[in-house]
């Protein structure tokens, strides 16, 4: 069983009890220190020079990473999005307002921040221009000193598109892809064949590249998938554009976040999608096309793995899916519809609705392994209110055997069974609660039940969608 220590329960998110932002980049009051000593314990706990935290989701994408990373983004200077596309979606709800975030780090809330695009990150111009007119349009405008985009991302074109919806048009079984170009654009750069934004500034090199991939494009689009080809002169001149505006913004992420790290800056690590669709250790081929785990916060930005201090994993308190693929603890019951319904579950990408179902402990086993996970942040625990039952599997059961990781053969995966162990649950609404301590014992239980069988503490739990419904049980930034 996990003990908690004071140094680990004693703070909170609830606004009553922030402070003041000091020199060293937090400042609470602890609950039980009071005002007077909490500066000074809060020091005395370890917290020296900077501090790079990764944060990652743990189950099939769509755990609320938005919201935690929103929420860290106070005590980092930097926040870095180092993988995956506009296929992506966090949604915030701050003061009521939601924003739907694509490709922009969810940080760009905080006026003081910098955010960074990763090299392991594609980018669609087109829709990251977009994502900046909005926000703009919400009173948030971006200059290239609060938003660098790396030299060495590469670009989703307007063939990678075409490619990604013929190619899904035409399988028997489907994957489930957002038709985004992601898929396509990821071939194209293990290819060789990629084109990047360091590319928008050398007019000459972009243009003969461009040239090259529509001549290769077109001859598969219309000969294999019998589409459309595309027109080179169209997409020329809509990059053109595009280059325009975006060249301010294009930089050396590595470079960049090497020098803060000397400055001793704290830097937050966003990543997109979940464990599970990581394309090596997911449920493959039903997964992303990217590395979603921890390890490629390093190579997606260009980023040294000694320097990272902790890696969060957000796990939502039941589990969601998007798409096709194996969900052992999947619910298409009246449960599930009340999942469903209760937690707004409709991705923020595509709006898809989102298959709903118990909360899976082999699938937060792996991604403990898989991510190297310090702590735990459980989401959307207030969703489960009313239920009087809950519900875990801690193993899956085929062919007579117990086992207690996913199988990597897709056919097994599809076929296992869970091996549940059933919770108490509890009636009252959490969404008003802001110190561990008052929330129901079932709340309380089930959570280091959680903590007992990862052998991970939880960090954070929200109990709302709004940023003020969060308790802050370990700040990762502090150094023990």
């Amino acid at each position: 069983m996990i003990t908690r220590s004071v140094s680990k329960i004693d703070f909170t998110t609830s606004f009553d009890y922030i402070n003041e932002f000091v020199s060293c980049g937090f400042s609470v009051i602890c609950r039980i220190c009071g005002p007077e000593n909490s500066a000074k314990n809060i020091k005395s706990l370890g917290r020296t020079g900077m501090a790079s935290v990764v944060v990652v989701g743990t189950q099939w994408g769509d755990e609320g990473k938005g919201k935690i990373v929103d929420l860290l983004t106070r005590y980092a200077d930097y926040i870095v999005r180092f993988q995956g596309g506009n296929n992506a979606g966090h949604t915030l709800v701050v003061d009521g307002k939601q924003y739907i975030f694509h490709l922009i780090p969810s940080g760009i809330l905080y006026q003081d921040k910098v955010c960074m695009i990763g090299n392991g990150v594609i980018v669609d111009p087109g829709v990251l221009l977009r994502e900046i007119a909005a926000l703009k349009e919400q009173g948030l405008s971006l200059s290239p000193d609060r938003l660098m985009i790396s030299e060495k991302a590469h670009l989703i074109m307007p063939y990678h598109e075409s490619l990604d919806k013929a190619k899904e048009a035409s399988m028997a079984k489907k994957i489930g892809t957002t038709g985004r170009g992601i898929g396509p654009c990821y071939m194209d750069k293990v290819g060789r064949m990629g084109i990047k934004a360091g590319d928008l500034l050398d007019e000459e090199l972009f243009r003969e590249k461009l040239q090259a991939a529509v001549e290769e494009k077109n001859f598969t689009i219309t000969q294999r998938y019998k589409g459309t080809p595309v027109q080179f002169e169209e997409i020329y001149r809509a990059f053109q554009v595009y280059a325009e505006k975006l060249i301010p913004f294009i930089g050396n992420v590595s470079v960049e976040l090497d020098t803060a790290r000397k400055a001793g800056r704290n830097i937050l690590f966003e990543g997109a999608q979940g464990t599970q669709l990581d394309i090596d250790h997911g449920t493959y081929p039903f997964v992303t096309s990217s590395n979603t785990i921890a390890g490629n916060a390093c190579n997606g930005t260009g980023f040294g793995p000694a320097y990272i201090d902790s890696v969060i994993g957000i796990m939502k308190a039941y589990t969601t899916r998007v798409g096709e693929g194996p969900f052992p603890t999947e619910l298409t019951d009246e449960v599930g519809e009340q999942l469903q319904t209760k937690g707004h579950e409709f991705g923020a990408t595509t709006g898809r609705k989102r298959r709903c179902g118990w909360l899976d402990g082999v699938v937060a086993a792996d991604a403990v392994r898989l991510n190297g996970l310090t702590g735990l942040a459980l989401t959307k625990l207030d969703v489960l209110s009313g239920q009087p039952v809950l519900k875990m599997a801690n193993a899956y059961q085929i062919n007579g055997k117990v086992i207690s990781t996913m199988p990597s053969n897709i056919r097994q995966a599809a076929a296992v069974m869970p091996i549940y162990e059933d919770l108490a649950g509890w009636q009252k609404d959490i969404s008003e609660v802001r110190q561990f301590a008052d929330l129901p014992r079932e709340a309380q239980d089930y959570i280091r039940r959680i903590e007992d069988f990862t052998g991970v503490e939880a960090a954070i739990v929200s109990v709302g969608p709004d940023r003020n419904e969060t308790l802050l049980l370990r700040n990762p930034f502090i150094k023990e």
